[in-house]
Protein backbone atom coordinates (compact mmCIF):
# COMPACT_ATOMS: atom_id res chain seq x y z
CA UNK A 1 0.00 0.00 0.00
CA UNK A 2 1.39 3.59 -0.78
CA UNK A 3 1.56 6.14 1.55
CA UNK A 4 -0.58 9.04 1.36
CA UNK A 5 0.30 12.02 -0.80
CA UNK A 6 0.04 14.36 2.13
CA UNK A 7 3.42 12.73 3.81
CA UNK A 8 6.29 15.86 3.15
CA UNK A 9 8.73 13.54 5.06
CA UNK A 10 9.83 11.61 1.52
CA UNK A 11 13.15 13.22 0.27
CA UNK A 12 12.85 15.33 -2.57
CA UNK A 13 14.73 13.98 -5.58
CA UNK A 14 16.00 16.21 -8.10
CA UNK A 15 15.17 13.90 -11.43
CA UNK A 16 13.32 10.38 -11.04
CA UNK A 17 13.22 7.62 -13.96
CA UNK A 18 10.09 5.46 -14.30
CA UNK A 19 11.51 2.09 -15.60
CA UNK A 20 14.61 0.18 -16.25
CA UNK A 21 14.37 -0.20 -19.81
CA UNK A 22 16.58 1.08 -22.85
CA UNK A 23 15.07 4.16 -22.43
CA UNK A 24 15.47 4.20 -18.40
CA UNK A 25 19.08 3.23 -18.04
CA UNK A 26 20.27 5.15 -21.03
CA UNK A 27 18.75 8.16 -18.99
CA UNK A 28 20.35 7.26 -15.93
CA UNK A 29 23.68 6.82 -17.39
CA UNK A 30 23.61 10.49 -19.48
CA UNK A 31 22.29 11.86 -15.75
CA UNK A 32 25.30 10.63 -14.19
CA UNK A 33 27.77 11.17 -17.30
CA UNK A 34 26.52 15.03 -16.84
CA UNK A 35 27.28 15.37 -12.99
CA UNK A 36 23.61 14.17 -11.32
CA UNK A 37 23.95 12.22 -8.59
CA UNK A 38 20.38 12.66 -6.82
CA UNK A 39 18.14 11.10 -8.62
CA UNK A 40 16.57 7.27 -8.54
CA UNK A 41 15.13 4.89 -10.47
CA UNK A 42 11.86 2.90 -10.15
CA UNK A 43 11.75 -0.64 -11.82
CA UNK A 44 8.59 -2.72 -11.43
CA UNK A 45 10.16 -5.93 -12.20
CA UNK A 46 13.25 -7.71 -10.05
CA UNK A 47 15.49 -7.33 -13.35
CA UNK A 48 16.01 -4.33 -15.92
CA UNK A 49 15.70 -4.80 -19.48
CA UNK A 50 12.03 -3.43 -20.19
CA UNK A 51 10.70 -5.23 -23.53
CA UNK A 52 13.60 -7.22 -23.74
CA UNK A 53 12.97 -8.82 -20.40
CA UNK A 54 9.20 -9.37 -20.40
CA UNK A 55 9.29 -11.35 -24.42
CA UNK A 56 10.97 -14.50 -24.35
CA UNK A 57 8.49 -16.16 -26.49
CA UNK A 58 10.58 -19.29 -28.78
CA UNK A 59 13.18 -17.05 -31.73
CA UNK A 60 12.50 -13.62 -29.65
CA UNK A 61 15.29 -11.28 -31.68
CA UNK A 62 15.48 -8.03 -33.36
CA UNK A 63 15.51 -6.97 -36.90
CA UNK A 64 17.71 -4.10 -36.53
CA UNK A 65 21.44 -5.48 -36.56
CA UNK A 66 23.21 -5.52 -33.45
CA UNK A 67 26.03 -3.15 -34.07
CA UNK A 68 23.47 -0.58 -34.19
CA UNK A 69 20.77 -1.79 -31.47
CA UNK A 70 23.17 -0.95 -29.04
CA UNK A 71 24.34 2.44 -27.07
CA UNK A 72 26.63 4.65 -28.96
CA UNK A 73 28.70 4.82 -25.57
CA UNK A 74 29.04 1.09 -25.03
CA UNK A 75 29.80 -1.11 -28.32
CA UNK A 76 29.88 -4.60 -27.62
CA UNK A 77 32.16 -7.15 -29.54
CA UNK A 78 30.66 -10.24 -28.47
CA UNK A 79 27.12 -10.40 -30.62
CA UNK A 80 26.70 -14.11 -32.05
CA UNK A 81 24.70 -13.02 -34.67
CA UNK A 82 24.33 -9.95 -37.54
CA UNK A 83 21.05 -9.55 -35.72
CA UNK A 84 20.62 -10.23 -31.80
CA UNK A 85 18.86 -12.50 -30.03
CA UNK A 86 16.67 -11.54 -27.22
CA UNK A 87 18.74 -13.40 -24.62
CA UNK A 88 21.81 -11.66 -26.02
CA UNK A 89 19.97 -8.39 -25.66
CA UNK A 90 18.88 -8.64 -22.34
CA UNK A 91 22.51 -9.56 -21.56
CA UNK A 92 23.83 -6.84 -22.78
CA UNK A 93 21.45 -4.27 -20.89
CA UNK A 94 22.32 -5.92 -17.75
CA UNK A 95 25.84 -5.52 -18.47
CA UNK A 96 25.42 -2.44 -19.72
CA UNK A 97 24.12 -1.20 -16.52
CA UNK A 98 26.74 -3.11 -14.28
CA UNK A 99 29.77 -1.89 -16.17
CA UNK A 100 27.92 1.92 -15.37
CA UNK A 101 27.18 1.33 -12.02
CA UNK A 102 24.02 1.44 -12.66
CA UNK A 103 22.19 -1.33 -10.79
CA UNK A 104 22.92 0.07 -7.32
CA UNK A 105 20.50 2.68 -8.37
CA UNK A 106 17.42 0.74 -9.42
CA UNK A 107 14.76 0.08 -6.97
CA UNK A 108 13.45 -2.71 -8.10
CA UNK A 109 9.99 -5.03 -7.64
CA UNK A 110 8.72 -1.50 -7.49
CA UNK A 111 5.68 -0.16 -9.63
CA UNK A 112 4.35 3.22 -10.56
CA UNK A 113 0.78 3.61 -8.77
CA UNK A 114 0.00 7.56 -9.75
CA UNK A 115 2.18 10.16 -10.23
CA UNK A 116 0.69 14.08 -9.48
CA UNK A 117 1.61 17.01 -9.88
CA UNK A 118 1.97 19.54 -6.83
CA UNK A 119 1.52 23.33 -7.96
CA UNK A 120 2.05 24.67 -4.29
CA UNK A 121 5.19 22.78 -4.14
CA UNK A 122 6.56 22.84 -7.29
CA UNK A 123 7.17 19.23 -6.87
CA UNK A 124 5.74 15.53 -8.24
CA UNK A 125 4.63 13.46 -6.35
CA UNK A 126 4.59 9.68 -7.24
CA UNK A 127 2.52 6.31 -5.28
CA UNK A 128 4.95 3.46 -5.67
CA UNK A 129 4.21 0.02 -4.15
CA UNK A 130 6.40 1.17 -1.76
CA UNK A 131 5.70 4.73 -0.66
CA UNK A 132 5.88 8.42 -1.82
CA UNK A 133 8.05 10.05 -3.73
CA UNK A 134 8.76 13.71 -4.50
CA UNK A 135 10.77 14.78 -7.33
CA UNK A 136 11.35 18.23 -9.25
CA UNK A 137 11.51 16.34 -12.41
CA UNK A 138 10.31 12.90 -13.77
CA UNK A 139 11.44 10.80 -17.16
CA UNK A 140 8.70 8.65 -17.56
CA UNK A 141 11.14 5.72 -19.46
CA UNK A 142 8.18 3.10 -20.15
CA UNK A 143 8.57 2.45 -23.55
CA UNK A 144 5.49 2.31 -25.90
CA UNK A 145 5.75 -1.55 -26.24
CA UNK A 146 4.89 -2.61 -22.81
CA UNK A 147 0.61 -4.45 -21.82
CA UNK A 148 -0.10 -7.16 -24.62
CA UNK A 149 -3.35 -6.78 -26.36
CA UNK A 150 -5.75 -9.41 -26.45
CA UNK A 151 -9.01 -8.67 -28.42
CA UNK A 152 -11.98 -9.48 -26.77
CA UNK A 153 -13.46 -12.60 -28.67
CA UNK A 154 -17.10 -13.77 -28.50
CA UNK A 155 -17.18 -17.01 -26.60
CA UNK A 156 -13.34 -16.89 -25.31
CA UNK A 157 -14.33 -17.86 -21.91
CA UNK A 158 -15.73 -21.30 -23.36
CA UNK A 159 -12.45 -22.20 -24.41
CA UNK A 160 -10.72 -25.15 -21.96
CA UNK A 161 -7.41 -25.20 -23.31
CA UNK A 162 -4.30 -23.20 -22.66
CA UNK A 163 -3.95 -19.74 -24.15
CA UNK A 164 -1.48 -17.24 -23.67
CA UNK A 165 0.38 -14.12 -25.47
CA UNK A 166 3.75 -14.18 -26.97
CA UNK A 167 4.84 -11.59 -24.59
CA UNK A 168 3.81 -13.40 -21.89
CA UNK A 169 4.72 -16.91 -23.06
CA UNK A 170 3.70 -19.78 -20.86
CA UNK A 171 7.20 -21.60 -21.07
CA UNK A 172 5.64 -24.65 -19.08
CA UNK A 173 3.20 -25.87 -21.60
CA UNK A 174 4.68 -28.74 -23.84
CA UNK A 175 3.47 -28.07 -27.24
CA UNK A 176 4.22 -31.43 -29.02
CA UNK A 177 2.00 -32.81 -31.18
CA UNK A 178 -0.86 -30.27 -29.94
CA UNK A 179 -3.19 -28.22 -32.21
CA UNK A 180 -1.95 -24.92 -32.03
CA UNK A 181 -3.63 -21.69 -32.96
CA UNK A 182 -1.83 -18.99 -33.63
CA UNK A 183 -3.87 -15.51 -33.97
CA UNK A 184 -1.75 -12.48 -35.84
CA UNK A 185 1.04 -11.98 -38.26
CA UNK A 186 3.49 -9.31 -37.28
CA UNK A 187 6.58 -9.26 -36.17
CA UNK A 188 6.19 -11.88 -33.14
CA UNK A 189 4.29 -14.04 -35.12
CA UNK A 190 6.78 -14.08 -37.59
CA UNK A 191 9.55 -15.15 -35.30
CA UNK A 192 7.82 -18.52 -33.02
CA UNK A 193 5.97 -20.30 -35.75
CA UNK A 194 8.78 -21.09 -37.52
CA UNK A 195 9.83 -22.43 -33.67
CA UNK A 196 7.19 -23.96 -32.86
CA UNK A 197 5.79 -25.83 -36.15
CA UNK A 198 8.27 -28.58 -36.40
CA UNK A 199 6.68 -30.02 -32.63
CA UNK A 200 3.30 -29.41 -32.69
CA UNK A 201 0.94 -31.65 -34.28
CA UNK A 202 -1.14 -29.14 -36.30
CA UNK A 203 -0.20 -25.05 -36.82
CA UNK A 204 -3.51 -22.94 -37.59
CA UNK A 205 -2.57 -19.66 -38.40
CA UNK A 206 -5.00 -17.08 -38.45
CA UNK A 207 -3.62 -13.94 -40.93
CA UNK A 208 -6.25 -10.81 -41.02
CA UNK A 209 -3.76 -9.33 -43.14
CA UNK A 210 -0.46 -10.32 -44.86
CA UNK A 211 2.56 -8.88 -44.26
CA UNK A 212 5.38 -8.04 -46.38
CA UNK A 213 8.74 -10.48 -45.08
CA UNK A 214 11.84 -9.60 -46.63
CA UNK A 215 14.66 -11.77 -46.70
CA UNK A 216 16.49 -10.97 -43.35
CA UNK A 217 20.48 -10.86 -43.97
CA UNK A 218 21.97 -12.62 -40.93
CA UNK A 219 25.25 -14.53 -40.12
CA UNK A 220 27.18 -15.99 -37.49
CA UNK A 221 29.86 -14.28 -35.80
CA UNK A 222 32.01 -16.52 -34.43
CA UNK A 223 35.09 -16.28 -31.79
CA UNK A 224 37.71 -14.99 -34.49
CA UNK A 225 35.38 -12.20 -36.22
CA UNK A 226 34.50 -11.42 -32.44
CA UNK A 227 37.89 -10.75 -31.55
CA UNK A 228 38.87 -9.29 -34.42
CA UNK A 229 36.23 -6.91 -33.96
CA UNK A 230 37.39 -5.94 -30.29
CA UNK A 231 40.74 -5.74 -31.37
CA UNK A 232 39.75 -3.06 -34.13
CA UNK A 233 36.82 -0.49 -32.95
CA UNK A 234 36.75 0.80 -36.72
CA UNK A 235 35.47 -1.86 -37.78
CA UNK A 236 32.34 -2.00 -35.66
CA UNK A 237 32.16 1.90 -36.29
CA UNK A 238 32.18 1.27 -40.28
CA UNK A 239 29.75 -2.00 -39.48
CA UNK A 240 27.22 1.00 -37.47
CA UNK A 241 27.93 3.55 -40.41
CA UNK A 242 26.78 1.43 -42.91
CA UNK A 243 23.53 -0.16 -41.12
CA UNK A 244 22.10 3.36 -40.17
CA UNK A 245 23.43 4.28 -44.18
CA UNK A 246 21.01 1.27 -45.22
CA UNK A 247 17.91 2.05 -43.01
CA UNK A 248 18.38 5.74 -43.95
CA UNK A 249 17.69 4.56 -47.39
CA UNK A 250 14.36 2.73 -46.51
CA UNK A 251 13.45 5.98 -44.48
CA UNK A 252 13.73 7.75 -47.24
CA UNK A 253 11.78 5.40 -49.49
CA UNK A 254 8.50 5.51 -46.49
CA UNK A 255 8.64 8.96 -46.83
CA UNK A 256 8.64 9.13 -50.74
CA UNK A 257 6.24 5.71 -51.54
CA UNK A 258 7.26 6.30 -55.62
CA UNK A 259 10.70 5.12 -54.50
CA UNK A 260 9.49 2.16 -53.16
CA UNK A 261 6.89 0.82 -55.70
CA UNK A 262 9.85 -1.10 -57.89
CA UNK A 263 10.64 -2.59 -54.52
CA UNK A 264 7.10 -3.89 -53.75
CA UNK A 265 7.22 -5.40 -57.65
CA UNK A 266 10.39 -7.20 -56.77
CA UNK A 267 9.45 -8.05 -53.44
CA UNK A 268 6.38 -9.84 -55.11
CA UNK A 269 8.60 -11.42 -57.73
CA UNK A 270 10.70 -12.76 -54.85
CA UNK A 271 7.52 -14.57 -53.66
CA UNK A 272 7.03 -16.83 -56.32
CA UNK A 273 10.37 -18.51 -55.65
CA UNK A 274 9.76 -18.50 -51.61
CA UNK A 275 5.96 -19.85 -52.02
CA UNK A 276 5.10 -22.18 -54.81
CA UNK A 277 1.93 -22.84 -54.17
CA UNK A 278 -0.35 -20.27 -56.10
CA UNK A 279 -3.47 -19.90 -53.71
CA UNK A 280 -0.92 -19.84 -50.81
CA UNK A 281 1.11 -17.12 -52.54
CA UNK A 282 -1.88 -15.22 -53.24
CA UNK A 283 -2.66 -15.13 -49.59
CA UNK A 284 0.33 -14.17 -48.27
CA UNK A 285 0.91 -11.36 -51.21
CA UNK A 286 0.25 -8.18 -49.33
CA UNK A 287 -2.14 -5.57 -51.07
CA UNK A 288 -0.66 -2.64 -49.96
CA UNK A 289 2.54 -1.37 -51.02
CA UNK A 290 6.08 -1.93 -48.97
CA UNK A 291 6.68 -0.15 -45.63
CA UNK A 292 3.01 0.82 -45.35
CA UNK A 293 2.86 -1.45 -42.06
CA UNK A 294 5.55 -2.00 -40.50
CA UNK A 295 8.51 -4.70 -42.75
CA UNK A 296 9.18 -7.80 -41.41
CA UNK A 297 12.80 -10.20 -41.99
CA UNK A 298 13.04 -13.89 -41.69
CA UNK A 299 14.20 -16.49 -43.95
CA UNK A 300 12.13 -19.47 -42.43
CA UNK A 301 8.63 -18.49 -42.07
CA UNK A 302 7.39 -18.93 -45.45
CA UNK A 303 8.81 -22.53 -45.06
CA UNK A 304 7.33 -23.13 -42.14
CA UNK A 305 3.79 -21.98 -43.70
CA UNK A 306 4.24 -24.02 -46.25
CA UNK A 307 5.09 -27.77 -43.79
CA UNK A 308 2.90 -30.01 -44.19
CA UNK A 309 1.04 -29.28 -40.44
CA UNK A 310 0.11 -26.28 -40.96
CA UNK A 311 -2.35 -24.29 -42.18
CA UNK A 312 -2.83 -20.51 -43.21
CA UNK A 313 -6.65 -19.46 -42.63
CA UNK A 314 -6.09 -15.71 -44.22
CA UNK A 315 -8.86 -14.21 -42.10
CA UNK A 316 -9.15 -12.84 -39.05
CA UNK A 317 -10.77 -14.44 -35.70
CA UNK A 318 -14.29 -13.82 -35.03
CA UNK A 319 -15.49 -15.83 -32.49
CA UNK A 320 -14.74 -19.18 -30.08
CA UNK A 321 -17.20 -21.83 -28.93
CA UNK A 322 -15.65 -24.02 -26.34
CA UNK A 323 -12.54 -25.62 -28.51
CA UNK A 324 -13.49 -24.87 -31.77
CA UNK A 325 -11.85 -21.27 -33.31
CA UNK A 326 -14.16 -20.01 -35.97
CA UNK A 327 -12.36 -17.35 -38.94
CA UNK A 328 -14.27 -14.28 -40.45
CA UNK A 329 -14.60 -16.61 -43.37
CA UNK A 330 -16.19 -19.31 -41.69
CA UNK A 331 -13.19 -21.81 -41.78
CA UNK A 332 -13.46 -23.49 -38.19
CA UNK A 333 -10.51 -25.68 -36.41
CA UNK A 334 -10.92 -27.66 -33.18
CA UNK A 335 -7.30 -26.79 -31.25
CA UNK A 336 -5.91 -27.52 -27.79
CA UNK A 337 -4.01 -23.87 -27.39
CA UNK A 338 -4.10 -20.61 -28.91
CA UNK A 339 -1.16 -18.38 -28.82
CA UNK A 340 -1.92 -14.80 -29.00
CA UNK A 341 0.85 -12.95 -31.17
CA UNK A 342 -1.93 -9.56 -31.46
CA UNK A 343 0.99 -7.29 -30.17
CA UNK A 344 0.31 -3.97 -28.17
CA UNK A 345 -1.59 -0.95 -27.79
CA UNK A 346 0.30 1.40 -28.74
CA UNK A 347 -1.93 4.30 -29.43
CA UNK A 348 -2.65 4.17 -25.35
CA UNK A 349 0.36 3.58 -23.53
CA UNK A 350 -0.06 2.37 -20.04
CA UNK A 351 1.31 4.82 -18.38
CA UNK A 352 -1.23 7.12 -19.22
CA UNK A 353 -3.42 5.32 -16.99
CA UNK A 354 -0.92 6.23 -13.93
CA UNK A 355 -0.11 9.64 -14.42
CA UNK A 356 -2.25 13.12 -14.12
CA UNK A 357 -1.70 16.40 -15.54
CA UNK A 358 -1.60 19.94 -13.44
CA UNK A 359 -4.94 20.13 -13.65
CA UNK A 360 -5.67 16.48 -12.00
CA UNK A 361 -6.70 14.96 -15.44
CA UNK A 362 -5.86 11.03 -15.92
CA UNK A 363 -3.84 11.56 -19.36
CA UNK A 364 -5.12 8.11 -20.19
CA UNK A 365 -9.18 9.65 -20.16
CA UNK A 366 -8.19 12.57 -22.41
CA UNK A 367 -6.84 10.12 -24.59
CA UNK A 368 -9.74 7.67 -24.73
CA UNK A 369 -11.19 9.14 -27.80
CA UNK A 370 -7.93 9.70 -29.57
CA UNK A 371 -4.04 8.89 -29.32
CA UNK A 372 -1.56 11.24 -27.61
CA UNK A 373 0.23 14.45 -28.72
CA UNK A 374 3.45 15.51 -27.55
CA UNK A 375 6.13 18.34 -28.58
CA UNK A 376 8.70 16.34 -29.97
CA UNK A 377 7.92 12.78 -28.65
CA UNK A 378 8.86 14.60 -25.49
CA UNK A 379 7.04 17.23 -23.67
CA UNK A 380 3.45 16.40 -23.05
CA UNK A 381 1.03 20.17 -22.82
CA UNK A 382 -0.46 20.68 -19.42
CA UNK A 383 2.07 18.20 -17.80
CA UNK A 384 5.17 20.15 -15.88
CA UNK A 385 8.79 19.67 -15.34
CA UNK A 386 8.50 15.68 -16.99
CA UNK A 387 9.42 14.51 -20.11
CA UNK A 388 8.13 10.95 -22.26
CA UNK A 389 10.93 9.20 -24.52
CA UNK A 390 10.07 7.52 -27.30
CA UNK A 391 6.87 9.54 -27.02
CA UNK A 392 3.91 10.08 -30.00
CA UNK A 393 5.53 10.48 -33.72
CA UNK A 394 9.32 10.14 -33.17
CA UNK A 395 9.30 7.04 -34.88
CA UNK A 396 11.98 6.35 -37.35
CA UNK A 397 12.87 3.20 -39.35
CA UNK A 398 15.92 2.98 -37.06
CA UNK A 399 17.26 1.45 -33.78
CA UNK A 400 15.06 2.57 -31.08
CA UNK A 401 18.37 2.76 -29.10
CA UNK A 402 19.76 6.19 -31.38
CA UNK A 403 15.94 7.35 -30.86
CA UNK A 404 16.60 7.44 -27.11
CA UNK A 405 19.56 8.65 -27.54
CA UNK A 406 18.38 11.78 -29.49
CA UNK A 407 15.75 11.96 -27.30
CA UNK A 408 18.13 12.26 -23.89
CA UNK A 409 20.29 14.93 -25.81
CA UNK A 410 16.75 17.60 -25.41
CA UNK A 411 16.04 15.91 -22.22
CA UNK A 412 19.39 16.66 -20.46
CA UNK A 413 19.89 19.92 -21.59
CA UNK A 414 16.01 20.48 -20.35
CA UNK A 415 17.12 19.34 -17.29
CA UNK A 416 20.37 21.12 -16.83
CA UNK A 417 18.22 24.42 -17.26
CA UNK A 418 15.90 23.64 -14.71
CA UNK A 419 18.57 22.72 -12.20
CA UNK A 420 20.81 25.27 -13.17
CA UNK A 421 18.51 28.60 -13.58
CA UNK A 422 16.60 27.48 -10.77
CA UNK A 423 13.21 26.75 -12.82
CA UNK A 424 10.29 26.15 -10.33
CA UNK A 425 7.87 24.94 -13.32
CA UNK A 426 8.14 24.47 -16.91
CA UNK A 427 5.67 23.63 -19.46
CA UNK A 428 5.26 23.12 -23.22
CA UNK A 429 3.19 26.10 -24.64
CA UNK A 430 0.20 24.72 -25.91
CA UNK A 431 0.87 27.03 -29.03
CA UNK A 432 4.09 24.76 -29.38
CA UNK A 433 2.88 21.45 -29.17
CA UNK A 434 -0.44 22.31 -31.72
CA UNK A 435 1.89 24.20 -34.52
CA UNK A 436 4.43 20.99 -34.15
CA UNK A 437 1.77 18.88 -34.22
CA UNK A 438 -0.32 20.55 -37.12
CA UNK A 439 3.20 20.30 -39.67
CA UNK A 440 3.80 16.45 -38.85
CA UNK A 441 0.34 15.39 -39.62
CA UNK A 442 0.50 17.42 -42.73
CA UNK A 443 3.85 15.98 -43.85
CA UNK A 444 2.81 12.44 -42.52
CA UNK A 445 0.14 12.72 -45.30
CA UNK A 446 2.45 12.07 -48.66
CA UNK A 447 4.46 9.18 -46.27
CA UNK A 448 4.04 5.92 -46.95
CA UNK A 449 2.58 5.10 -43.68
CA UNK A 450 -0.78 7.68 -44.85
CA UNK A 451 -1.16 6.98 -48.27
CA UNK A 452 0.59 3.29 -48.64
CA UNK A 453 -3.35 1.48 -48.88
CA UNK A 454 -2.83 0.10 -45.04
CA UNK A 455 -4.87 -0.12 -41.64
CA UNK A 456 -1.40 0.04 -39.41
CA UNK A 457 -0.83 0.80 -35.87
CA UNK A 458 1.01 3.86 -36.90
CA UNK A 459 -2.96 5.14 -37.20
CA UNK A 460 -5.08 5.37 -34.18
CA UNK A 461 -9.34 4.67 -34.58
CA UNK A 462 -9.68 8.02 -35.72
CA UNK A 463 -7.14 6.90 -38.90
CA UNK A 464 -4.55 10.16 -37.10
CA UNK A 465 -0.78 8.92 -37.40
CA UNK A 466 0.08 9.14 -33.79
CA UNK A 467 3.22 7.05 -34.28
CA UNK A 468 5.80 8.30 -37.28
CA UNK A 469 7.48 11.29 -38.04
CA UNK A 470 7.69 12.23 -41.40
CA UNK A 471 11.29 13.46 -41.68
CA UNK A 472 14.82 11.54 -41.51
CA UNK A 473 16.11 10.26 -38.23
CA UNK A 474 18.84 13.65 -39.33
CA UNK A 475 16.69 16.18 -38.70
CA UNK A 476 15.16 14.76 -35.60
CA UNK A 477 18.53 14.90 -33.88
CA UNK A 478 18.42 19.14 -35.08
CA UNK A 479 15.31 19.32 -33.75
CA UNK A 480 16.46 17.80 -30.24
CA UNK A 481 20.02 19.21 -30.24
CA UNK A 482 18.60 22.38 -28.52
CA UNK A 483 16.58 22.96 -25.46
CA UNK A 484 14.53 25.97 -26.43
CA UNK A 485 13.11 28.06 -23.04
CA UNK A 486 10.67 30.02 -25.03
CA UNK A 487 9.04 27.08 -26.16
CA UNK A 488 7.91 26.56 -22.99
CA UNK A 489 5.80 28.72 -20.17
CA UNK A 490 9.14 29.28 -17.21
CA UNK A 491 8.15 29.97 -13.62
CA UNK A 492 10.69 30.36 -10.92
CA UNK A 493 11.52 28.34 -8.20
CA UNK A 494 9.82 29.32 -5.11
CA UNK A 495 11.04 30.19 -1.53
CA UNK A 496 10.50 27.06 1.19
CA UNK A 497 6.98 27.18 2.04
CA UNK A 498 8.25 28.53 5.57
CA UNK A 499 9.64 31.59 4.45
CA UNK A 500 6.47 33.65 3.67
CA UNK A 501 5.12 32.19 6.92
CA UNK A 502 7.99 33.88 9.05
CA UNK A 503 7.63 37.16 6.42
CA UNK A 504 4.02 37.40 7.99
CA UNK A 505 5.06 36.61 11.40
CA UNK A 506 7.19 39.25 11.27
CA UNK A 507 4.83 42.05 9.79
CA UNK A 508 2.60 41.13 12.17
CA UNK A 509 4.69 41.86 14.70
CA UNK A 510 5.80 45.41 13.41
CA UNK A 511 2.22 45.96 13.49
CA UNK A 512 1.38 44.79 17.01
CA UNK A 513 3.89 47.29 17.88
CA UNK A 514 2.95 50.03 15.68
CA UNK A 515 0.05 49.88 18.15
Amino acid sequence: MAASTKNNTAPIYDTLIVGAGISGLATAIKLTQNGYDHFTLIEKADRVGGTWRENTYPGCGCDVPSALYSYSFAPSSRWSHLFAKQPEILDYLETVSDDFGITPLIEFNNALESARWDDTDQLWRLETERGLYRARTVVFATGPITEPQTPAIPGLDTFTGEMFHSARWHHDVDLSGKRVAVIGTGASAIQFVPRIQPKVGELHVFQRTAPWVLPKPDLPLNDTAKKVIDRFPAIQQGWRAAVAGSLNAINFGLRNPVALKPVSAAARQLLRLQVRNPQLRKAVTPNFLLGCKRILFANDYYPALQADNTTLIPSGLVAVDGNTVIAANGERREVDVIIWGTGFDVSHPPIGNRVFNERGERLADLWRDSSPEAYLGTAIEKVPNAFLILGPNVLVYDSFIRLAEAQLDYIIDGLKKIRDRRIGKLTVKPSVVRRHNRTVQKHLQSTVFNAGGCSSYYLDQNGRNFAAWPWSLGRLKQRLSTFRLEDYHVVSRRQKAAAPAKARRRRQARTTEAV
